[in-house]
């Protein structure tokens, strides 16, 4: 029992160590880039951008709540190619900056996936990307329209 409990605490101090040591300055820089593609891709209307960050197997889905309602409303599974659609048109009536926020907020890069909030104009997005063929990109999306604000946040 004792020595199972050893075991059991020495593998918790080597995770730390593993996690630090698996990512790379130049795996940060890539995973970030390919979050500032997706998301200047849409701003811009540049799919381009888009497609060289997202995985053709994309999975996006999220909840949209209109302005005025309370109430989010679940959407359907975005794939690559709506979401490519919505980048050729997102801001081609150019009523929003093309330079919108774009916060982006590295959670974890391991030696293969890595964990990404973007908060963007549309919402947060909640991103997992994958190192495929060595290039960092964004596999699943898990997103919601800005939380309403209360009193107190005004």
């Amino acid at each position: 029992m004792k020595k199972s409990l050893l075991i059991a605490v020495a593998m918790l101090f080597a995770l730390p160590i593993g996690t630090a040591l698996a990512q790379t300055d130049a795996d940060r820089e890539a995973v970030k880039q390919a979050a500032l593609d997706y998301v200047e891709g849409i701003y811009n209307n540049d799919p381009s951008r888009v497609e060289r960050s997202v995985h053709p197997k994309l999975a996006k889905i999220g909840f949209y709540r209109p302005p005025a309602d309370d109430a989010y409303r679940p959407g359907a599974t975005m794939s690559l190619e709506r979401l490519l659609e919505i980048a050729k048109n997102y801001n081609k009536d150019g009523k929003m900056p093309k330079d919108g926020p774009k916060e982006i907020i590295i959670h974890e890069v391991m030696d293969q996936t890595a964990s990404v909030k973007l908060v963007a104009q549309w919402g947060i997005d909640y991103m997992h990307l994958a190192k495929f063929d060595g290039k960092w990109m964004i596999i699943n999306v898990l997103w919601q329209s800005h939380p309403k604000k209360s009193v107190a946040q005004k």
